[in-house]
């Protein structure tokens, strides 16, 4: 809690001790027989209520921003004026219980956003010559080893120099352990959940993860929304109206007591107190989910937006490269291949690099430091790996600006046209090979686009530096309303102004460098991962620290409930407040019953306003079937080279060797007549009926379940021919039965599994499945 708001905190708690003790006062000086004394001692606390009023409202008036804080002055002076003492008293002590209540609902609603900067790590152990040392975060640098005791926050970003299992829920959302080996990268935020472990820094204590999410919180939690402004604004409608009605009452009957009895409901009004609450509960609801927003005014522009610009890497896509085929041109073997290219890309800081060196170590290769290493940016990269020169990159570095093998040439073109990456790796002066990498679409994703439509939103438009055909291949699959290709940053943001000028309030989704500029651009600009201080975090809005695309959905979903909630409380507390005027103004309540009417209008608006804390989505609960769910999306995983094959193989029947051709039909035919059948068995058995029941309806399945025909089919359909090629190989007729089955299974495979994967999304997040179609 800031001093500010400690300080107001602590002012309201004595202004509402000296109004409970000057009416207690009064009451017993009233039951005594002394009315004198007790209109003294109702006087003083009418009188104490006076002076802070009075200093807020002439602030206000000076600056030409006249608050409702003008109607309770109105009605306490009055009360004073018109001898009405007890009357002025109550109202002091309504107004002093309302601020007591308002601070006590603020600090429920900021109570997420609080546990999130009471719980950022303030000192690190640090080994010292051997020794351990605790010293200040800020004292540390990258490279140096730090010990995490089981409990701790995890400090700075950094990778593990042991194994460990972290509670990673306060940045993925995600309430299971998760197991981080040796070598894994560790953001902050996290706590050790386990033993105790070393992790080396890679980060200082400004630059992690989670001092980024510090400061965007403290951001969010500065901001003022503007419709607490806009409620000031209200005032000038509002006082005149009081006031006419105060007035109109006093004149036609000359009772001033009328007057002050209209004054007194109208003190104060809900707007100063509903609407802060329900916003920045409507924050603190969505720092629970894991997205924090900059303010009220940037939630409120969340809940009033239509059009929707993505960008694709990183934010449709996974943005997380993976190597999905490795291809080879000679005799080197495709895991021999890996090895060589991910022993040089150890070093390397490109993207692809990561990826590389990552799928070589998940098949436990052994990798060799490289020597003599120089690296073209833009081009690729060469060096020394045993006794082997290796060069990788570009089609031009790998052959020094020599012709590609037709193979090679092969490989580029259907890379080009599935919109994956293609780094070629030579070997000792010669092509050698291909790895193929790919970064593929969040198997959440058309599901969120569709719940975003339900919330709401009527356009959704892809934004991509990336080639037209790539980015129609993206946008085509996801059923995007316009595809924007080959954009670069400045483009991006004249895509955020046309769309603006189609009309509409514009949210703009990315989460690199090269969208900060459309993210600053846009009405509300939504940043994927709060990565340190990066600059697309900056510029954002709003902030998606769990690195999960639903997660828009539950923003803009929450943004939208806050800000009904909020124009509800406004509504129901101006309403009953110009109904209850009319009772004052008739005679039908005094000033005293006024006072307490108002009273129970500003709980009721306050306590509807606080409902924005709830509802909606709850924290994430892993549901019993994540386990299976999740072992069986590993498989696919696990799949993904064989897929490849499957494609590879059929592209390149004809130009390959007869043992050649053996070998990858024989890989082929293993898969899918014994491993992929196995994976199906147990699918249906373990995983289709916990979907099937969660979904609900007259066979969900059915459409999963009929692909699983058709593939055992086709299975059944290759089998056979295999068993029927002639000894010297196939000839051209057998090459297009064959090509035929495996285009045939490539495409229903790489369907079948979307389709499931997007099932199996609904088991690991925390949301009410719907029909897959």
């Amino acid at each position: 809690m800031s001093d500010e708001a400690r300080s107001a905190r602590d002012l309201s708690h004595l202004w509402l001790g000296a109004a409970v003790a000057g009416i207690l006062s009064g009451a017993a000086l009233y039951a005594a027989d002394q009315p004198d004394a007790a209109n003294v001692a109702w006087a003083i606390t009418t009188g104490i209520g006076v002076i802070p009023m009075a200093k807020d409202v002439i602030g206000g008036l000076i600056r030409r921003e006249p608050g409702v804080d003008l109607i309770a002055l109105i009605a306490m002076v009055s009360a004073l004026l018109l001898g009405e003492y007890l009357a002025g008293a109550v109202i002091a002590l309504m107004l002093a219980s309302g601020e007591a209540l308002e601070a006590y609902a603020d600090r429920r609603a900021h109570k997420e956003l609080s546990s999130l900067l009471a719980r950022a790590p303030r000192t690190v152990t640090r080994y010292e010559d051997g020794d351990l040392a605790t010293r200040p975060i800020e004292e540390v640098v990258p490279g140096d080893l730090l010990l995490v005791k089981t409990g701790e926050v995890v400090p700075v970003d950094g990778l593990m120099a042991g194994d460990g299992v972290l509670d990673e829920s306060a940045l993925t959302g995600e309430s299971r352990p998760v197991e981080r080996p040796h070598g894994d990268l560790v953001r902050s935020g996290a706590v050790n959940a386990g033993a105790a472990f070393d992790m080396r820094a890679t980060a200082s204590a400004e630059d992690s993860t989670y001092a980024g999410i510090v400061r965007l919180v403290r951001s969010a939690q500065e901001e003022k929304a503007p419709a607490v402004r806009l409620a000031d604004r209200y005032a000038t409608i509002f006082i005149p109206v009081t006031l006419v009605i105060a007035g109109g009452a006093w004149a036609l009957t000359g009772d001033p007591i009328r007057f002050l009895s209209v004054v007194m409901v109208a003190t104060p009004c809900p707007l100063i107190l509903a609407v802060p609450i329900a916003i920045v509960a409507g924050i603190s609801r969505s720092a629970k989910r894991g997205i924090i927003v900059k303010g009220g005014g940037a939630l409120e522009t969340l809940a009033r937006g239509s059009v929707l610009l993505f960008d694709k890497t990183g934010t449709l896509t996974s943005g997380i490269p993976q190597v999905a085929d490795v291809e080879t041109f000679g005799a080197i073997q495709a895991e021999r291949l890996l090895h060589l290219a991910a022993s040089l890309d150890q070093v390397s800081p490109h993207v692809l690099a990561g990826a590389i060196v990552r799928a070589a170590r998940d098949r436990d290769l052994e990798l060799i430091f490289p020597d003599g290493v120089s690296e073209k940016h833009g081009a690729g990269i060469e060096g020394s790996v045993g006794d082997h020169r290796v060069a990788l990159g570009k089609a031009s570095f790998a052959t020094g600006g020599g012709p590609l093998p037709s193979r090679a040439r092969d490989v580029r073109r259907r890379t080009m046209l599935d919109g994956s990456s293609c780094v070629f790796v030579a070997v000792d002066g010669e092509v050698a090979g291909a790895l193929v990498i790919d970064d593929p679409i969040r198997p959440d994703t058309p599901r969120v686009i569709r719940s975003l439509r339900r919330a709401g939103i009527r356009r959704v438009v892809m934004v991509t530096g990336d080639h037209p055909d790539v980015a129609e291949s993206v946008g085509g699959a996801l059923g995007v309303d316009r595809i924007l290709s080959e954009r670069a940053p400045d483009e991006k943001v004249e895509a955020v102004e046309i769309e603006r000028g189609e009309g509409g309030v514009i949210i703009m989704v990315g989460d690199g460098l090269n969208d900060a500029p459309a993210l600053a651009a846009a009405d509300v600009g939504v940043a994927m991962g709060a990565r340190g201080a990066t600059a697309s975090s900056e510029a954002a809005d709003v902030v998606l620290v769990v690195d999960r695309l639903d997660r828009l959905t539950d923003a803009i979903t929450i943004a939208k409930r806050s800000r009904r909630i909020a124009v509800q409380s406004v509504v129901m507390g101006m309403g009953l407040a110009f109904g209850f005027m009319f009772f004052g103004a008739f005679g039908i309540i005094g000033p005293i019953g006024g006072a307490i009417v108002q009273e129970f209008i500003d709980v009721a608006s306050i306590l509807n306003a606080l409902r924005a804390l709830g509802g909606g989505r709850g924290g994430a609960k892993p549901h019993p079937a994540t386990d299976v769910a999740e072992r069986f999306r590993a498989e696919h995983l696990e799949f993904r080279p064989e897929l490849q094959r499957i494609r590879s193989v059929a592209d390149r029947l004809g130009t390959m060797s007869l043992e050649e051709t053996r070998a990858e039909l024989e890989a082929v035919r293993w898969f899918i007549v014994e491993r992929l059948p196995q994976h199906e068995e147990e699918e249906e058995s373990a995983v289709y009926p916990i979907v099937a029941n969660l979904m609900g309806g007259e066979d969900p399945m059915a459409s999963m379940a009929r692909a699983h025909i058709e593939i055992d089919h086709l299975a059944r359909v290759y089998r056979s021919l295999m068993d029927e090629l002639p000894p010297d190989g196939p000839d051209p007729e057998d090459i297009m039965d064959l090509r035929r089955v495996l285009y045939g299974l490539h495409a229903i495979l790489r369907l079948h599994f979307a389709q499931e994967e997007e099932a199996y999304a609904w088991l690991v997040s925390d949301e009410e499945p719907v029909a897959v179609p």
